[in-house]
């Protein structure tokens, strides 16, 4: 996951047109955008997969959250997810948040997370591999003891 500033224009609009079609929403100020995965061709996938309500979580490191000093989902956040350049695609809120090892990351969160082919092989290689990526550029080693931040979420817009 990656928080951004991009089109931020476009992303206040999308915010303003969930907000006039939501006017019981509470939360007026508009929420964080961002985008998963670490390239172009994931991160518009996924957005995609969201959008069709197959993508349901996502699976952000601990270590990402403490290395980017960025709070812990909580139940009820909202957030604009973009494709790569950052044109909003939907909004989710968070329904559930778990924090579960790495390797204790069950076959039915992989189908939820709704990537690939959905197994929990594809899952833990995929994963595996970008937290390899994430965490090289700060020189510290993945471990499949690391608490992974499960965040299950709905589409609302």
């Amino acid at each position: 996951m990656e928080i951004l500033d991009k089109n931020h224009n476009q992303v206040e609009r999308f915010w303003n047109d969930y907000l006039n079609l939501n006017s019981c929403n509470k939360k007026k100020e508009t929420p964080l955008s961002l985008y998963f995965c670490d390239n172009k061709k994931d991160a518009d996938d996924c957005a995609e997969l969201v959008v069709k309500g197959i993508k349901q979580a996502t699976a952000t490191s601990l270590w990402w959250f403490k290395k980017n000093n960025v709070s812990l989902p909580r139940v009820g956040n909202k957030y604009i997810v973009t494709n790569w350049v950052g044109n909003p695609r939907a909004i989710i809120e968070t329904i559930k948040v778990q924090q579960v090892p790495f390797n204790k990351i069950t076959p039915e969160f992989a189908e939820i997370e709704g990537e690939g082919d959905k197994s929990l092989n594809y899952w833990i290689k995929v994963h595996e591999a970008y937290y390899k990526r994430e965490m090289a550029t700060h020189i510290e080693k993945f471990d499949k003891n690391m608490i992974i931040v499960c965040e299950y979420f709905k589409k609302i817009f």
